[in-house]
């Protein structure tokens, strides 16, 4: 395939990389990989890495990775994939272990269903790579899994080649486990982690859930009493040995238990009764909840109630795929929304692309590639800065890179609105619509 090749229709891609996964050597057959890997690997062997086109996507995953955005969970936004060049969007979020975290992409009504990639990623500072937790990309485009330690994480969403449309992506914690006390929730909880015990000389290792005495104590997972005991300071106890996820669940302070060692319980069954044996003799009745993993850690993440989606965005979706400018002389772009930390500061001549509407802001690219949070009110769209005719034939741009995908090629004398302006290219508007970047001074 040419090197020199800059763009592809829909179908010659589509054809091109269908054929290409058809006639794989029985070594491609076998290589496991993610999806985006495995689709980055076809884009290889039929020779569209080394089209503009090709490099182009693969920039863009790299890139998602590299100059991720920082949200808080709850997250939800509406997003726009265009089709006309190659976007990714990398998102981190903090997690707390034991927190299920649930990602979830659904496309808008009427979007012809592309194949979009989405990758959870962990992040360590011991590690320079991110570590790949769990991947979709099918019709469903929802996954869970379980934070198995104190990290960040990162979220990479991308569409395959030339494929656009809107969508609705939504990031929220959920519970790993059960709740322990019959009819209760995160709410009775009187107690949390690290609380004072002993006039200061311990800390609190679990949490207390309030409960009239008497109410049942329940399995929080699938798996096998290990221990039912009496100690001084847990009163009557039971150990449960947690099959799914590889960490002993400790219920303590109990009137009554009502299992033995080595027997086999689901999630719901009844272990005991809530009281308040061992030293916790003067307190109300509460059942005393532990998760061990090598010690004791915080089981409030793994019991918090799932997370409430924010409400939809204010902005409305029209918004999406649109160019905007700032309203006054600069603006800066926020990592995150609402954060007062800056990644950069355009002006108003600088046209942003915006590809994601969150509450009151929107997730818009900068010409050069990188992306950031502005305020909706802070912008206006991108009204032409002036009109004028081309005076030579020109090649119109999906970015504004020299080694950018070419849209279309303009003859001299072509009508065009410009619409904004970065280092020496300009953003243009044909009549029919089509918007595309210019070399103002071709060399």
């Amino acid at each position: 395939m040419p090197h020199r090749l800059r763009a592809l229709p829909v179908v010659l891609v589509v054809l091109l990389l269908t054929a290409c996964s058809q006639n794989q050597t029985l070594r491609g057959i076998f290589q496991s990989g993610t999806p985006h890997e495995n689709y980055a690997r076809r884009l290889r062997q039929a020779g569209l890495a080394e089209t503009a086109l090709g490099r182009d996507w693969l920039r863009a995953a790299d890139q998602a990775l590299r100059d991720s955005l920082l949200v808080k969970l709850p997250y939800q936004e509406s997003g726009f994939f265009p089709s006309d060049r190659a976007v990714a969007t990398g998102l981190r979020y903090p997690v707390r272990t034991g927190e299920t975290i649930h990602v979830s992409l659904t496309l808008a009504p009427g979007t012809a269903a592309p194949k979009v990639f989405l990758d959870a990623y962990e992040l360590s500072p011991d590690r320079a790579a991110p570590r790949h937790l769990i991947a979709a990309d099918t019709t469903d485009l929802s996954f869970r899994y379980v934070a198995e330690a104190d990290r960040q994480h990162l979220l990479r969403v991308q569409p395959e080649l030339l494929r656009g449309g809107r969508y609705t992506l939504s990031i929220r914690r959920e519970p790993s486990l059960g709740f322990p006390v019959l009819g209760k929730s995160d709410k009775a909880i009187g107690s949390f982690w690290g609380a004072g015990r002993d006039g200061g000389a311990r800390r609190h290792e679990g949490v207390d859930i309030f409960a009239a005495r008497g109410t049942p104590v329940v399995a929080a997972a699938r798996g096998y009493i290990t221990r039912v005991n009496e100690t001084p300071r847990g009163g009557r106890v039971v150990w449960l040995a947690d099959a799914d996820h590889g960490q002993h669940l400790y219920y303590a302070h109990l009137d009554r238990q009502l299992v033995q060692p080595g027997q086999q319980v689901r999630p719901g069954d009844t272990l005991g009764l809530v009281g308040n044996t061992g030293n916790a003799k003067t307190t109300p009745p509460h059942l005393h909840f532990g998760v061990y993993r090598h010690g004791a850690i915080d089981p409030y993440p793994f019991l918090r109630r799932a997370d409430v989606l924010p409400p939809a965005p204010k902005t409305p979706p029209a918004r999406l795929g649109q160019y905007v400018r700032a309203r006054d002389a600069r603006l800066p772009l926020r990592r995150t929304p609402g954060d007062k930390l800056t990644l950069a500061t355009t002006t108003r001549t600088t046209p942003l692309l915006v590809l994601g509407v969150a509450a009151d802001w929107l997730r818009v690219q900068l010409p050069g590639g990188s992306a950031g949070f502005v305020p909706a009110k802070a912008v206006l769209p991108a009204a032409p800065l002036r009109r004028e005719n081309l005076a030579a034939a020109t090649e119109l741009h999906s970015f504004p890179l020299p080694d950018a995908p070419t849209t279309a090629a303009l003859p001299a004398q072509t009508p065009v609105a410009v619409l904004g302006e970065f280092g020496l290219y300009r953003l243009v508007r044909q009549a029919n619509g089509r918007t595309g970047w210019l070399l103002s001074k071709p060399v």
